[in-house]
């Protein structure tokens, strides 16, 4: 019997587990070949993500094994909110672990936090467009493509999907 998941926020002690993870996530799934990739290096800092939106960390047994990013509209950490949205940014989970709950125990923790602001009516996201792994995740957590609002990394043709949950659904 695995034990069992824990969110929470994370704290300065939990950063360099956070930037690990993340790395090591993006790397193993064959997002970025290069850990040394600019966007690589700006997720791994860890401090300055948590002075522009909230970092949380799933823990097991004491130890943290994946994290999520979560952003208000307006705030220079949100790339896609509308106004009425939270953006969920950086979901990783370690490798070790992968498809054990800790992605759907980040995704249920997030979307009760956004049901429990007021003016804030769903959950938005950017994925890779080829992340299928993500993809899938997202799919069954009940997001939905809102393909008018993909987007391009800019200066590349990089395709990125955006996904959307209303807070109306269960």
């Amino acid at each position: 019997m695995q034990l069992p998941i824990t969110v929470r926020p994370a704290r300065p002690a939990d950063y360099d587990d956070v930037a690990r993870i993340t790395l090591d996530s993006y790397v193993t799934a064959g997002y970025y070949g290069d850990p040394e990739h600019p966007y690589l290096r700006q997720l791994q800092d860890v401090a300055g993500r948590a002075e522009h939106a909230d970092v949380w960390v799933a823990e097991r047994g004491g130890a943290v094994i994946g994290s999520v990013t979560v952003a208000s509209a307006g705030g220079p950490f949100a790339d896609i909110a509308y106004e009425d949205e939270l953006e969920m940014r950086t979901l990783v989970v370690d490798p070790a672990v992968q498809r054990s709950g800790a992605g759907k125990s980040l995704v249920k923790a997030l979307v009760d936090h956004a049901r429990s602001r007021a003016g804030i009516n769903a959950v938005a996201l950017t994925t890779g467009a080829t992340w299928e792994s993500a993809n899938a995740l997202y799919q069954a957590t009940g997001f939905e493509r809102v393909p008018e609002r993909d987007w391009f990394v800019p200066g590349t043709d990089i395709k990125l999907f955006v996904y959307r949950r209303e807070l109306g659904q269960p």
